[in-house]
C-alpha cells in the first residue's frame, strides 16, 4: 500500500523553498524518494539544497527572479538540461504587501499579481507542456485561505490566490484526460515569515487562533502529507482540486 506514495525516480521542481513551507514540502518530497530542482532567487542560499542532498537525494538549484518573465521562461529548459525531464512542479513561491485599498500602489499590485500568478501560469505552461508530451505528472499550485474570503488590506494578494484557485481548475479540465494532475493545496494560518506581522499583532493573533479549531497555527511539517499525496500516484484521480490545510479554518 505504501507504495503508491513512493515517489523514486521522479523529478520534482518547487519555487520558493529557501525556508518554511517550501523547505517542508522540499524535505517531504525527497523523503519520498524524488530528486529536486530547487527554483530560487537567492542562490547563494544552499541550505535546502544541502539537507536534501543529506537525504541522499540530488539536488540541483535553479536561480531565477520569478518577477522576470524571461528568467520564469528560461526555468524549465534549465530542468531539462540538468534532469532530462520533470514530474512533478509544485507553485509555492509568493510574496506580500500590505496597504489599505483605497491607498494600495499600483507598483505593489503589479509586483504581487506577477509573482503569485503570472510565474505561476508561466511555469505550470512549460511544464505542462512536458507533461503532457510524456502523458504524466502531477502539478501543485499553492493557494491559499485567501482563495476563498477577501481578507484585510491585502487586495493583490486574495486577487492573486483566488486566480490560482481558478488557473488550478482550468488546467486541470484541459490536462486531466492526458496523465496530468493539476491540483492546489490551501494553507491555513501558518507559522511562518510572512505571517510574522499577524503573529506579532496580539489582538490578530489572538483572534485568528480563537478560530482554528486545531487550537494552534500550522507550520511546515503540516504540508508534507497534503504535498506527497498530490505528488503520488495515490492521487491519480484527483484533478482540479484545492486541498485545505488549516486546521478546520474554513470549516468554522
Amino acid at each position: 500500500m505504501l507504495n503508491i506514495f513512493d515517489l523514486t525516480g521522479k523529478v520534482a521542481v518547487i519555487t520558493g523553498a529557501t525556508r518554511g513551507l517550501g523547505q517542508g514540502m522540499a524535505l517531504a518530497l525527497a523523503e519520498a524518494g524524488a530528486d529536486i530542482a530547487l527554483v530560487q532567487r537567492n542562490g547563494a542560499d544552499r541550505q535546502t539544497a544541502e539537507r536534501i542532498r543529506e537525504l541522499g537525494r540530488r539536488c540541483e538549484t535553479v536561480d531565477c527572479d520569478l518577477a522576470d518573465r524571461a528568467q520564469v521562461l528560461q526555468v524549465m529548459e534549465e530542468v531539462d538540461r540538468l534532469f532530462g525531464r520533470v514530474d512533478i512542479l509544485v507553485n509555492n513561491a509568493g510574496i506580500q504587501r500590505r496597504s489599505p485599498s483605497t491607498d494600495f500602489p499600483e507598483d505593489d499590485w503589479d509586483d504581487v499579481i506577477d509573482v503569485n500568478l503570472k510565474s505561476v501560469f508561466l511555469l505550470c505552461r512549460e511544464a505542462g507542456k512536458r507533461m503532457v508530451a510524456q502523458k504524466s505528472g502531477k502539478i501543485i499550485n499553492i493557494a491559499s485561505l485567501l482563495s476563498f474570503q477577501g481578507g484585510f488590506t491585502v487586495p493583490a494578494y486574495a486577487a492573486s490566490k483566488g486566480g490560482v484557485a481558478q488557473l488550478t481548475k482550468a488546467l486541470s479540465n484541459e490536462w486531466a484526460g492526458q496523465g496530468v494532475n493539476v491540483n492546489a493545496i490551501a494553507p491555513g494560518y501558518m507559522d511562518t515569515e510572512m505571517n510574522t506581522a499577524l503573529k506579532q499583532n496580539e489582538v490578530r493573533s489572538r483572534q485568528i487562533l480563537e478560530r482554528i479549531p486545531a487550537g494552534r497555527w500550522g507550520n511546515p511539517e503540516d504540508m508534507k502529507g497534503a504535498v506527497i499525496y498530490l505528488a503520488s500516484r495515490a492521487s491519480d484521480y484527483v484533478n482540479g482540486h484545492v486541498l485545505l490545510v488549516d486546521g478546520g479554518w474554513m470549516g468554522r
